[in-house]
């Protein structure tokens, strides 16, 4: 396991996979290196190619508002992350080649953190951690625990920009996350 230095430098100069022919920056994640709990999504969209951090964009602004909906701050008290650290063409889906040459980086930053709880946003992050055959339109807000990480899925922020209909499932989902960083968490709130 390479330490955070190792690992970021080790991001900041890969080139496993296609994508790093076409980014700008490696999104490499955000957040409080001591989290106990952790976001992850599918993969950086143009803002956050651009910029270098995850969830930038109109999805990142309602992420940000989601987490303050249950005292939650990106700099404070989670850790932001991806699947992939490179952004997909027209902000396609990452193909299964390129989540193996990424996913290495993730499980070193998941390590790293030892988070009590992931959340993954979106199906693509779901299927890839929780589950293959993950239906996020159904299984969204339950719960599941591999290697005694309690794991869940949220929509992703951008499907609830598609669908604004959705936001009130994710707010019943956002009070479960929040009674269980209650139940299994010691120092996030």
């Amino acid at each position: 396991m390479m330490d955070w230095l190792e690992l970021e430098r080790a991001c900041l100069s890969c080139q496993k996979c296609a994508l790093a022919d076409t980014r700008h920056n490696v999104v490499f994640g955000v957040g409080a290196r001591d989290a106990e709990v952790m976001f992850i999504g599918e993969g950086p969209g143009e803002n956050e190619d651009l910029q270098g951090e995850p969830f930038v964009g109109r999805a990142g602004k309602l992420l940000d508002d989601m987490l303050e909906l249950i005292d939650l701050d990106r700099t404070k008290n989670v850790y932001i992350a991806n699947i992939v650290k490179c952004r997909p063409p027209q902000n396609r889906d990452p193909l299964n080649t390129e989540q193996d040459a990424c996913i290495g980086y993730l499980r070193n930053q998941v390590a790293l953190i030892r988070p009590k709880i992931i959340v993954c946003l979106g199906r693509i992050a779901a299927m890839r951690l929780i589950k293959p055959d993950f239906k996020i339109s159904k299984e969204h807000g339950q719960w599941f625990e591999k290697a005694g990480v309690h794991m869940t899925a949220i929509l992703h922020p951008a499907a609830i920009l598609r669908d604004p209909r959705r936001r009130p499932e994710t707010f019943e989902d956002l009070k479960k996350l929040q009674a269980k960083i209650r139940e299994v968490c010691t120092h996030t709130y």
